[in-house]
């Protein structure tokens, strides 16, 4: 029953470590970007939604706020800074970002002060019985979420014109200019995609943990770490190491000596995932040598 609990809550978490890791893995192969802010947008989308919610407006409004802000910050960004970085190289586009997140800590804290804020959904209150735990609808929407995330972006980049011209883009940014491909309108399209799941993922994180800024924030470590085991290239392993990520950390937390080692779990699962692709490439340069 413990068991069972901790590892529905888990993969709950998981599941936002995965959209992340989707959201960050979309915009990183279609704009040569790995957006550090990602956590900070999901941050600022939340509180938004909350401050929207606390004005006494219809819950449905605070959760269309919460997407749309994020949206709008990270489309924001992509056409107002990252266009004056996109030949620069990848580490300098990926600190840039790191700037924007300070930014956006900075309104936070400028805007709203320091106390303890829950967003509550209705599907808090909605649960059912799953191998004997109850199991919330926001947990059971966060985990669908991730799955359908995954499923519609894999067709959306094989099948549709625009996700092939975005294929094009991170193949080759200059060779996809040359063939008519609208870059501007493409790379908006990715970096408004990604808002969207940084939107969705912190107004369903700020009510399933808790609705802190830094919290939240930060939270793009453990999805860079699940975008890392899908090699910023795989959505569904993507999918995979942001769950295996937020389990490792919920059952951490069952033993006490253990506990304080589950913030270390998403970086030692990311490294672990590293050495195992990398095997192959070792084997064959001993065969070279």
């Amino acid at each position: 029953m413990v068991y069972g609990l901790f590892l529905v809550s888990g993969l709950a978490v998981g599941s936002l470590y995965a959209l992340g890791g989707i959201g960050l893995v979309i915009l990183r192969n279609s704009t040569g970007v790995l957006n550090f802010a990602y956590g900070a947008i999901a941050a600022f989308s939340a509180m938004f939604a909350w401050q929207i919610a606390d004005w006494g407006l219809p819950g449905v409004i605070s959760w269309i706020a919460a997407v749309a802000t994020g949206i709008a910050l990270s489309v924001a960004y992509g056409r107002l800074i990252a266009p004056s970085l996109a030949w620069r190289e990848p580490a300098v586009k990926a600190i840039a970002t790191l700037g924007y997140m300070l930014i956006l800590l900075g309104l936070i804290g400028f805007i709203w002060e320091d106390a303890l804020r829950k967003i509550e959904l209705p599907s808090d209150k909605a649960a059912i019985s799953i191998l004997g735990v109850r199991v919330t609808m926001t947990r059971i929407i966060a985990f669908t979420v991730s799955i359908a995330a995954v499923i519609i972006m894999v067709q959306y980049l094989r099948r549709s014109h625009t996700g092939l011209n975005m294929r094009a883009l991170a193949d080759n940014r200059d060779h996809a200019a040359l063939l008519g491909i609208p870059i501007v309108k493409t790379e908006t399209l990715a970096w408004g995609i990604s808002g969207a799941l940084a939107g969705f993922t912190g107004l369903i994180f700020g009510s399933l943990v808790r609705l802190e800024p830094t919290v939240i924030t930060f939270m793009v470590i453990p999805a860079t770490a699940a975008a890392i085991c899908g090699r910023l290239n795989s959505l569904p392993m993507t999918l995979a190491g942001g769950l295996f990520i937020g389990v490792a950390e919920s059952m951490l937390t069952l033993y006490k000596p253990a506990a304080p080692l589950r913030t270390m779990a998403p970086f030692v699962i990311a490294a672990l995932v590293i050495l195992w692709m990398q095997r192959g490439q070792k084997l064959t340069f001993a065969k070279e040598a």
